[in-house]
């Protein structure tokens, strides 16, 4: 990693430039630009979005965006309405407001006058979510995107539900978005700071049991959902995602869809900007970001628009690891996707011959030929199967990605391919059909794909799942009429990678996966009957086919750690009722900004549990706390989550309490249930 403090040009700091929306609203916005500016106006590239520039992402903010200021632009981070040290209040993820908003500030951007008109938007997760959905709403002075860590499918592939799966992570980003925003603006920039906090916590959503509710692909989550119209996505994109991230669909998705150029990059990476981003390789990011930004903002004639459509990292064969901050592997980089290199290669599902067993196939195999007797197998797994599932999107290295899938193979319904003889390179989302049926009405399957070594460890490659009441769409969902059989067809994630010689692949299936998805009501039992298998072959190359220059940033932040942070993941057992619990405890310490004298620090724990014979003993509980100070002033807020169900609903409490120094001043409860239509 190579640290820039030189650049072409010298870089002036504003940080808080007011942006008054229609209605009267001030947004903050710290801006990085060139000196020169004011007399040699410069394209201006926003983020915009909800986690505070003052302290949330201040420590990436300031190795990226005076980075891109020094070299000819202006660099404008925006917090989000009620949030930061903006005004207002913020009502929900994706608002028609919020959208109004970011449309209105990039018209503000574009008319002042160190601004040459155009505009770039860029951002990772919630800002590579808005930064798309800009884009669709096609604002003229809009001229490129870079999206990181984004989806086009609201509904199919984000956070709250996947396959038509409710996931647990709904719970979860409800409960920390509680707690985010639930943090005062800076008194430094604010000097109505406590009323304005007051009415934050006033109009605080608690929006878990609100995503919950929408059970099918409705209006609500079509809203903001760029694959609405892929006819609208007409300006030009920069897409990356890691497969280490549960994002990793979305550049696929949208170097295929839109009209646009459209230029993808999947590394190896967790839900990270790619330059600081494990696992390694990092790659420049900034550098890949300038030549976009050169080419669509300025018109420099580079030839970005010419480069491959879709460049991805292949993960090779490795032992499994949580905690990986490094994967082996090499780039491939196709001109056009999908790839006419990619070929279909079908495998079968076949029970196992009477008499015969594998110590590595409890079920079956995997062959290419099919078997012409068939097979029946009925998959009925335990609720504690998804222990080593790892986070929905990982953050770092503190065990967060998937571990070794040896015991949730164990606990699952397996098929294995043969012992490889030659390398099995795999690029783009395998799909799997099955013939099955149910004995309950609601109900689920997940299938995952794994690297299994001869030592018999297992390597997840990808998943995919799919609610079976989905089974006709997503718009349409159905209960199941019980003993019915139906053909179901479960999309896995995209996904390179390139298993060994001497390895295996299996394909493991279960109908729970906790605590990735919330169980089903009741234990049921999958019977099925016919299985196929489609992979998507990739030739391999010899050699990586790109090599991306060397990851640099800017100068990181200054500041003092007041009192370090620590971590910890752990399983714990029940001895005597058998309850298992995934434990989650995250210090992240207290910091003291040197710049303005900011402190701040967050500390927050998770429980996942449940009885393996019961789906209704799923709990989960979380505890976020967050703390600001300057001198003598002292804030702390702590919100509260615990999620239960029952055969017909979904509870969901909440309690957030805030404290100024010593003194308690606020305390608000929710108690919601949500009827359980589809999951």
């Amino acid at each position: 990693m190579v640290v820039r403090t030189d650049f072409p040009f010298r870089v002036v700091e504003h940080e808080d430039m007011g942006i008054v929306l229609p209605d009267g609203t001030r947004l903050s916005a710290r801006v990085w630009m060139p000196e020169d500016a004011p007399a040699n106006p410069v394209p201006a590239v926003l983020e915009y979005i909800p986690y505070r520039k003052r302290d949330g992402t201040l420590p990436r903010d300031e190795m990226m965006h005076p980075w891109f200021a020094g070299h000819g632009y202006a660099a404008v981070r925006v917090d989000m309405r009620g949030n930061g040290d903006s005004q207002g209040l913020m009502d929900d993820e994706y608002s028609p407001q919020e959208m109004a908003d970011a449309l209105a500030v990039i018209d503000w951007l574009s008319r002042q006058p160190w601004c040459s008109g155009s505009v770039g938007m860029m951002g990772k997760s919630w800002g590579g979510f808005n930064c798309l959905q800009a884009a669709f709403n096609q604002p003229p002075a809009l001229k490129a995107v870079v999206s990181v860590c984004a989806t086009t499918d609201r509904f199919a592939d984000d956070i709250h539900f996947k396959g038509g799966c409710l996931l647990g992570e709904n719970f979860g980003w409800g409960a920390v978005m509680l707690s985010f925003s639930s943090r005062p603006p800076d008194p430094a920039l604010r000097p109505d700071w406590r009323e304005d906090w007051l009415r934050r916590l006033e109009a605080e959503p608690w929006l878990a049991p609100r995503w919950a509710a929408h059970q099918a692909r409705d209006a609500y989550w079509a809203h903001g959902s760029v694959c609405e119209d892929w006819s609208r996505n007409t300006v030009p994109a920069m897409i990356w995602g890691g497969w280490a991230d549960n994002y990793m669909n979305t550049v696929a998705a949208l170097v295929e869809g839109a009209p646009a150029p459209v230029k993808g990059v999947v590394g190896p990476w967790v839900h990270q900007y790619p330059h600081t981003a494990v696992p390694g390789p990092q790659v420049g990011f900034l550098q890949i970001a300038l030549r976009w930004w050169d080419r669509w903002l300025k018109g420099v004639p580079n030839g970005a628009e010419a480069d491959p459509a879709y460049r991805a990292y292949v993960l090779h064969s490795e032992p499994p690891d949580a905690s990986a901050k490094a994967r082996a592997g090499h780039w491939v980089a196709e001109a056009v996707w999908p790839s006419p290199r990619v070929v279909p290669q079908v495998w079968h599902l076949a029970a196992a011959a009477p008499g015969v067993s594998h110590p590595r196939t409890p079920v079956g195999y995997l062959q290419t030929d099919e078997s012409p007797d068939g097979f029946f197998v009925e998959v009925a797994t335990l609720q504690h199967l998804g222990l080593a599932a790892g986070e929905f999107f990982p953050m770092g290295l503190n065990a967060e990605m998937p571990g070794d899938q040896a015991g949730d193979d164990a606990l699952s319904v397996c098929f294995d391919g043969p012992e490889l003889m030659a390398p099995l390179q795999l690029l783009g989302a395998a799909e799997l059909t099955l013939r099955l049926s149910s004995d309950r009405p609601l109900g689920f399957v997940v299938a995952r794909l794994c690297d299994v070594a001869p030592d018999g460890s297992s390597v997840r490659i990808a998943h995919g799942m799919l609610n079976l009441c989905h089974r006709d769409g997503m718009a349409t969902p159905a209960p199941l009429v019980q003993g019915q059989p139906v053909a179901v067809t479960v999309r896995l994630d995209q996904m390179g990678y390139r298993l060994a010689p001497g390895h295996r692949l299996r394909l493991a299936l279960s109908n729970s996966y906790w605590p990735f998805v919330w169980p089903s009501p009741q234990a049921g039992v999958l019977t099925v009957t016919a299985g196929r298998l489609v992979l998507p072959v990739h030739p391999g190359a010899d050699r990586s086919e790109w090599t991306p220059p060397p990851a640099e940033h800017a100068a990181p932040w200054q500041h003092l750690v007041l009192r370090p942070g620590q971590s910890r993941r752990f399983v714990e057992q029940d001895l005597i009722t058998g309850t298992r619990a995934l434990v989650v405890e995250e210090d992240g310490g207290d910091v003291e900004n040197l710049t303005h004298g900011l402190c701040s620090g967050e500390t927050m724990t998770e429980r996942w549990e449940i009885a393996p014979d019961d789906p209704l003993s799923a709990r989960a509980v979380h505890v976020w706390e967050q703390r600001l100070s300057r001198g003598d002033w002292r804030i702390r807020t702590r919100a509260e989550a615990t999620m239960t169900g029952t055969a017909t609903h979904l509870r969901m409490q909440a309690r957030l309490t805030a404290w100024e120094a010593d003194r308690q001043i606020f305390l608000r409860e929710w108690d919601e249930e949500v009827p359980r239509h589809f999951v």
